[in-house]
């Protein structure tokens, strides 16, 4: 595989050390190239440095994953087990990962002993959701990147109105942020779901089309965003994965 390349092509350099810049020359020189090409740009000629994908393995999981798959199945795919997911997710997650031949799947989430001192009884998300997502989700995730100088995400525009001028190269703190699927509808997911024959979510069938935390996820009714289920009557709209490190619980990412 190459070396992370400098923006301008001229050779196997470091990345820029300013990620906001790194982020902006990249999507002024990429963002309209298809999310394939922008995979294989970020996987095969490491355009933005060591990179990694995280995935839910939630309800659109499937499409991201497979273009990367048919790129580089080796591909870093980080997954959090936040310890409350649904089965499904985890059953989902297993099948995905064989059917892609994806082989390098690292799962990170909360120590049992932080889980046994933060949240003793299980009761955190009805309490503090952000504290819940903090230390279940955030913290391991950004424990995680540290490796690594960009991320792939699956966030389309489409999703929420909170995400709907998302660029498809973003910094995100100390990493790029790569979103190849960004400008896609709801409708080109569908399409390519059908046309790759890809295996749904079981829960997308029972009204769930953004699926996260079993205890913070409800059905989404006709007309709602697709993330309305998230975090339901709380003033909340994202775990705090994309949110910059000073709004998020405890700093960590």
């Amino acid at each position: 595989m190459a070396m992370a390349l400098t923006v301008g092509g001229t050779g196997p350099e470091a990345p820029a050390a300013d990620p906001a810049a790194r982020a902006r020359a990249l999507d002024v020189r990429y963002a309209h190239r298809p999310p394939h090409d922008i995979l294989r740009l970020a996987l095969d000629e490491q355009v933005a440095g060591r990179v990694a994908l995280v995935s839910s393995f939630g309800a659109e999981s499937a499409v991201l994953l497979h273009m990367a798959a048919e790129v580089d199945a080796d591909v870093p795919v980080i997954f959090v087990d936040t310890g409350r997911l649904f089965p499904e997710t985890l059953a989902y997650k297993d099948r995905l990962v064989a059917e892609f031949g994806l082989s390098d799947v690292r799962i990170v989430g909360p120590e049992a002993a932080v889980a046994e001192v933060r949240d003793p009884l299980g009761a955190m998300f009805a309490l503090d959701a952000d504290g819940c997502c903090g230390f279940r989700k955030v913290e391991p995730l950004a424990a995680a990147l540290r490796p690594f100088d960009a991320w792939i995400s699956g966030r389309k525009r489409y999703q929420a109105s909170t995400r709907e001028d998302i660029p498809t190269f973003e910094a995100s703190d100390a990493h790029v942020k790569i979103n190849p699927l960004a400008s896609w509808s709801m409708a080109d997911v569908a399409a390519y779901l059908r046309e790759h024959r890809l295996p749904p979510h079981p829960l997308v069938a029972a009204g769930y089309p953004s699926i996260g935390c079993a205890p913070c996820t409800t059905q989404v009714a006709a007309g709602e965003d697709a993330r309305a289920g998230r975090w339901r009557g709380k003033d909340k709209t994202e775990c705090g994965i994309h949110l910059p490190r000073h709004q998020t619980v405890g700093g960590a990412l």
